[in-house]
């Protein structure tokens, strides 16, 4: 029943994720001005389907999917990084790190302006990205499972149309007492605290890079990414350093992220939704894998296409993370009684989680819980 209710809110939660294409149309359709004379959201719908297709047969004919995605989502993580970092070294932008900093080690609530109950929502939003929050921590799991880590190392991939056909396997293994399984064990969590590491700190360090640069451009402009133009005014974050030039290049590395998060996130949802039917649909299982997952494929495809039309990016995206915040509150309790309850009965000594660990997960499924509380209340008063 519970996986049941979490898989439903799942499902919802996602048929808006079609937004992030769009979202990058709105970059595409700035640069370009094309098709010529269609309105801003006809342009950036445009090239928000254009980018779909490219990236839905960037996939389906890919040898083993995965791979594509992962050497997408670096290339797009890196030259952001690269980007954000140059930009960063403006004399304009320089200036104001003093009081930025500042800023993140001090409090003060008063506000530039009269607190809107409108943006709550936003405000949520904005820690649910931040974290890498919402259902995103859970499609982690398979994309671990992709790379062959750990337990995975016999699991197989999912290919493509090009790909050469195998069968995934479902791998169980239980660490046993032995001295073997203790060395093989603590050699996973470094691999995966290394792995989680590069996404949790990038994520940290592009999230601040990118607040500096709105504090010191956007800022005291009074320029604010909304409606059409969600991904346009952030291009002078490249224009103050590199001009014209600077402006195109960030337009189309935004597109780019943007596009590559659509990219991400239609693989993850249909590995999601193809496992969970696979597991709780009668008779479902005489089915392959990779053919749910080509099934939810298409299908998520089809879906975003249509959900792209029903509103802006900017609302189709805090949508999609309200409803992701409040999935993270659910699974996290799930997750607490699960490692720290469930799984220590049949765990050697060296493979049960600490104290330590215990009480930082307590901490964050009341944190929030607490935040969904004043969310939940300011939006219903």
């Amino acid at each position: 029943g519970f996986a049941w209710a979490l898989w439903i809110l799942m499902a919802v939660s996602f048929l808006w994720f079609g937004a992030f294409a769009s979202a990058g149309g709105t970059a595409l359709a700035a640069l370009t001005q094309f098709p010529a004379g269609w309105s801003a959201r006809g342009q950036s719908l445009f090239w928000g389907y254009l980018a779909i297709t490219v990236c839905f047969i960037a996939l389906v004919g890919s040898k083993v999917i995965y791979r594509t995605i992962e050497r997408i989502m670096w290339a797009v993580a890196v030259l952001t990084l690269l980007g954000l970092l140059v930009a960063c070294t403006h004399p304009e932008v320089r200036q104001h790190l003093p009081a930025f900093t500042s800023g993140l080690v001090t409090y003060d609530f008063s506000l530039p302006r009269a607190w809107d109950p409108s943006d709550a929502t936003k405000l949520l939003t904005a820690l649910a990205f931040t974290g890498l929050g919402g259902f995103w921590t859970l499609f982690y799991s398979f994309w671990l499972k992709e790379k062959g880590a750990g337990m995975a190392v016999s699991s197989g991939h999912i290919t493509g149309l090009t790909g050469q056909r195998g069968t995934v396997r479902d791998v169980s293994v239980v660490p046993d007492s032995s001295r073997a399984s203790a060395s093989n064990w603590h050699k996973w969590r470094t691999y995966l605290k290394a792995d989680a590491g590069i996404g949790v700190f990038g994520n940290l360090l592009t999230t601040l890079l990118t607040c500096l640069l709105a504090y010191a451009l956007l800022f005291p402009k009074g320029l604010l990414p909304q409606a059409w133009e969600l991904a346009v005014v952030q291009a002078e974050f490249f224009e103050v350093s590199w001009g014209a030039f600077g402006r195109a290049l960030f337009l189309l590395v935004a597109a780019a992220f943007l596009a590559d998060t659509w990219l991400s996130t239609v693989d993850a949802v249909a590995r999601t939704h193809g496992e969970m039917t696979r597991r709780l649909v009668p008779g479902a299982s005489r089915r392959s894998a990779r053919w749910w997952y080509f099934f939810f494929l298409y299908l998520l495809t089809a879906v975003t296409a249509m959900t792209m039309l029903f509103n802006t990016p900017g609302t189709l995206i805090m949508i999609t993370a309200v409803i992701g915040f409040a999935g993270t509150v659910i699974y996290s309790f799930a997750i607490l009684w699960l490692n720290h309850h469930l799984l220590p009965l049949s765990l050697p000594a060296y493979a049960r989680p600490s104290r330590l660990a215990y009480w930082a997960l307590s901490l964050t499924c009341v944190t929030y819980l607490g935040l969904l509380t004043v969310y939940l209340f300011s939006w219903l008063t």
